[in-house]
């Protein structure tokens, strides 16, 4: 889901004597820069995923990349539909997002469109978290039952405390998502520093599917530092797109999903 964080965060931890897990604020603070300043790397350490430098390999790379090993509650995990419990108490997701001004960039990783407005939020559970950004992954970083997905969006929303939810829509071979091409008519193949303005608005509702229960679970950032206590909403209905803006994004990031990581103790809950 994010993206590296380079010169900036890593003296700001050493003074806060945090590293991967410490004071919340700390912690929340390093989170907010990853998230909302993906364009450039806050950590020196390179990663990637592939190679020496794949996932595999993230928690060697840099010590704050620990908890990418150690952690107890990583993302993405496998969802087993048979094992999910049904919670009657939980609020289906509210949405609010409007059409607006989003610029994009090619960060190394993935493809990520950022907002100029804080005007897109969601509610879940009375708590309301405000639209920072929004990328992919290609195959799916979660699994359904065992299996990818071609794609997955994340939506990535920050609190007022700081703390985030991340709304996930699984992507799947089909019709044309004529929304999309405003974004795919511009990506950048090449890593770039700067974000490209898209022409017009963006409607990011019509990158949702209209049913919207969800999967939901505790877990973490899929990039390093792969911090935890990210409340994950997986949309249970996928979108479709069609094979040549599947192939549009392919064609940049062959792949740039993180395994599935252990469930362990943790429950999935659904909105059902």
């Amino acid at each position: 889901m994010t993206k590296g964080l380079t010169r900036v965060l890593f003296p700001i931890m050493i003074l806060s004597m945090v590293a991967g897990c410490g004071s919340e604020k700390a912690v929340d603070k390093a989170v907010e820069k990853q998230e909302t300043s993906p364009a450039k790397s806050v950590h020196k350490a390179h990663w990637s995923y592939e190679g020496d430098t794949s996932p595999e390999h993230w928690a060697e790379l840099d010590q704050l990349f620990t908890t990418c090993k150690v952690g107890k509650a990583q993302s993405p995990i496998n969802i087993l539909e048979d094992k999910v419990k049904d919670v009657e108490s939980l609020s289906p997701i509210k949405v609010e997002y409007s059409p607006s001004k989003v610029s994009i960039v090619n960060n190394g990783h993935t493809i990520q469109a950022n907002l100029n407005n804080s005007n897109n939020k969601i509610t879940l559970e009375g708590k309301t978290y405000t639209l920072q950004q929004f990328h992919f992954h290609l195959p799916s970083e979660h699994e359904v039952n065992g299996s990818h997905a071609d794609m997955e969006l994340h939506f990535v929303h920050k609190d007022e405390e700081g703390k985030l939810a991340v709304l996930s829509v699984l992507i799947t071979k089909g019709a044309e998502n004529a929304e999309l091409n405003k974004i795919w008519s511009m990506i950048p193949a090449e890593e770039n520093e700067e974000g490209v303005e898209i022409e017009g608005d963006f409607d990011m509702n019509k990158l949702l599917p209209a049913d919207l229960h969800s999967f939901r679970y505790q877990g973490s950032l899929t990039t390093p530092p792969c911090t935890e206590g990210v409340q994950w909403i997986v949309l249970e209905s996928p979108v479709p797109w069609s094979a040549e803006q599947i192939n549009k994004f392919k064609a940049i990031f062959p792949h740039d999903n993180r395994p599935v990581q252990p469930l362990g103790a943790r429950e999935v809950d659904t909105d059902n």
